[in-house]
């Protein structure tokens, strides 16, 4: 039985305390965002739903370390992101292809290949570097909270985000640098539509 009412906080306390439903709660009401991360992060739909479970089996697991500092989406996000970390640095594998994502379907031509360029170059990326950028540029966390999840310094995120958003605009071979509008208000933006669909807005170069 879900409980809309509870918070994600309660539902997460309820399941340290032996509610054997409130964790799967908990993931349904975050499971489109996480599965997305994963997919952007680890840029390929295997790697991702691998390192998704192994998320999930380790917030499962240690939900009792949760100390209510940061919030529990955030918290979800960050192991998440640590677990594709690890993957990635286990495969050490520079995918090239394009991932078979079923959102990328209809009439809006121009937007799916600007979608599928952007998740290409993005695969390019060292992983720091993709992870950094995923965060801040397109799931939108400040740099602060973005150091947080990865577990390094405010100014290592904006390196990271630097580096990888020059390096996205060689890759896309366009005359714009991919920005957040804290860092960089004209620049290009990454924003997600739908099901997790890419798109980039492009303000060319002066």
């Amino acid at each position: 039985m879900e409980h809309p009412d509870r918070s994600d906080a309660e539902l997460l306390a309820a399941h340290v305390a032996g509610d054997r439903h409130a964790f799967g709660e908990l993931y349904s009401r975050h499971h489109r965002r996480l599965r997305r991360l994963a997919r952007l992060t680890t840029g390929c739909p295997e790697d991702a739903e691998d390192a998704l479970q192994d998320a999930m089996l380790s917030a499962h697991r240690g939900a009792g370390s949760f100390r209510h500092n940061a919030a529990v989406g955030s918290w979800l996000h960050r192991i998440v992101v640590n677990a594709c970390l690890d993957r990635l640095r286990r495969n050490r594998i520079h995918r090239t292809e394009p991932l078979g994502d079923h959102a990328l379907v209809g009439d809006r031509t121009a937007e799916v290949e600007t979608a599928l360029e952007v998740r290409a170059a993005l695969r390019r990326l060292p992983a720091g570097q993709r992870a950094a950028v995923v965060a801040v540029d397109i799931e939108g966390y400040s740099v602060a909270d973005a150091a947080g999840m990865l577990g390094v310094a405010p100014g290592t995120v904006k390196s990271r985000c630097a580096r990888g958003r020059a390096r996205l605009a060689v890759l896309l071979g366009r005359c714009h640098t991919v920005a957040a509008t804290a860092v960089r208000p004209t620049a290009t933006r990454l924003t997600l539509g739908p099901e997790g669909a890419i798109a980039g807005r492009v303000d060319d170069c002066a």
